[in-house]
């Protein structure tokens, strides 16, 4: 494939060769070759690193419905149960709208994911089957791993334990936990169990983690202390985790740094709160950090559309982004800051003034969007769009191609 008239990261115009899946050469465009079949016609687009989509709940998703009044409750259990209350009786049937938030994704850019799938002792496999399934079908336009995760806790109902089981003997790629302390209130007989199955089943593990302030710091230490024990380092990822830059400046310094050490990454939704932990100074010390939608107007909230470049929008806000190279950390770490947590691969971001994700022996996960700059394009958030997975086309004018 060659792409025809790019800018990567907003530079100068280029022409893309790509060869098995990874970027082969750059050239200065040649205006006066003409336009060959097969080749990709970039228009002066902006050429950036695709997508990843680390943190998002495909099994809870109610992308294409009607919108609905929200009425969840309080608290992690009353949101959980709001979802118990109202999953089974969307207006599709669950696995067509799994898929078809999927490839909203896909259309908008992203080609790699990590996506939730609850089980639980009322959903059983359910969730789970939908979420796999939805991956098989998918499987050559992305990238997916898929967690499975007990939103309702490990201890509070009998016989989750088993069905966490049987989703990692069925392929589930990556083992979840979710607020030792608050919702299970056994916080070392809740890792243990993660921690594991996890070893058993030779998975990684993310903790999902709600908990406020010194409680939030308690649990992320077990789970340091369980990372350095086992030796899964490069094998755990902290989930939400926004209480812990708001105990004290040398709390939040040594987390980071024992982060560091243990190759711990974090993946964050971009939330509206100032007790989260900085994008740059994780970064900077070498911490991976991806990013994510979360749930997509769901039984929890109305926020979320498929869109990333919606989320790396909100990335740049909420840590009060202005100057350039800071916006072009938020696409970083919204593109390959979650790939280095799917994959050991891939390039790492170490934090502003890089433009990775582009060069020659770098794989063929890319973006082509209009914008006059990096920043432009996250501010005007254009849909002239083209999506390029492992050397393929996979998405155009946010339309999924047929492979």
């Amino acid at each position: 494939m060659l792409i025809r008239n790019v800018r990567p990261w907003g530079g100068p115009a280029h022409d893309v060769s790509i060869t098995d899946g990874t970027i082969a050469s750059l050239q200065p465009h040649d205006a006066l070759a003409p336009l060959a079949d097969g080749d990709v016609d970039g228009r002066g687009r902006l050429l950036l690193p695709s997508f990843s989509d680390v943190h998002v709940h495909l099994d809870s998703t109610r992308i294409g419905l009607p919108f609905r009044p929200h009425t969840g409750a309080p608290g992690v259990w009353g949101m959980m149960m709001n979802d118990r209350n109202n999953w089974r009786t969307a207006e599709i049937d669950l696995p067509t709208r799994v898929a078809g938030t999927l490839e909203t994704m896909i259309a908008h850019g992203t080609t790699r994911v990590r996506s939730y799938a609850q089980v639980d002792v009322d959903c059983k496999l359910e969730k789970f089957d939908a979420v796999m399934a939805a991956k098989e079908r998918f499987s050559e336009h992305a990238d997916v791993q898929v967690m499975t995760f007990p939103q309702a806790g490990i201890l509070r109902e009998a016989g989750t334990i088993d069905y966490l089981e049987e989703s990692l003997r069925q392929g589930a790629d990556v083992m979840g936990g979710i607020d030792p302390c608050q919702l299970d209130r056994d916080p070392a007989k809740h890792l243990d169990i993660v921690f594991g199955l996890a070893e058993k089943y030779q998975v990684e593990v993310d903790i999902h983690l709600h908990e406020p302030g010194e409680l939030g710091v308690f649990s992320t230490d077990l789970v340091m202390e369980r990372t350095r024990a086992l030796g899964m380092q490069g094998k755990v990822t902290m989930s939400h985790a926004y209480g812990l830059g708001g105990v004290s400046e040398a709390v939040s310094r040594r987390l980071i740094e024992e982060f560091a050490e243990l190759d711990i990454s974090m993946a964050t939704i971009a939330p509206s709160t100032s007790t989260h932990l900085s994008p740059i100074a994780l970064t900077e010390a070498g911490v991976r950090l991806g990013l994510g939608q979360d749930g997509q107007r769901d039984y929890w909230s109305p926020y979320g559309n498929g869109d990333m470049l919606d989320r790396t929008w909100q990335l740049a806000f909420t840590n009060g982004f202005r100057r350039d190279d800071h916006i072009e950390l938020a696409l970083s770490i919204a593109s390959l800051g979650g790939a280095s947590m799917m994959s050991s691969s891939a390039p790492r971001v170490t934090g502003i003034g890089q433009h990775i994700g582009t060069a020659v022996g770098d794989r063929a996960d890319l973006l082509l969007v209009d914008g006059e700059t990096p920043t432009s394009a996250v501010m005007d958030r254009g849909t002239d769009r083209t999506v390029i997975h492992n050397g393929r086309v996979v998405a155009d004018q946010l339309q999924v191609a047929p492979l």
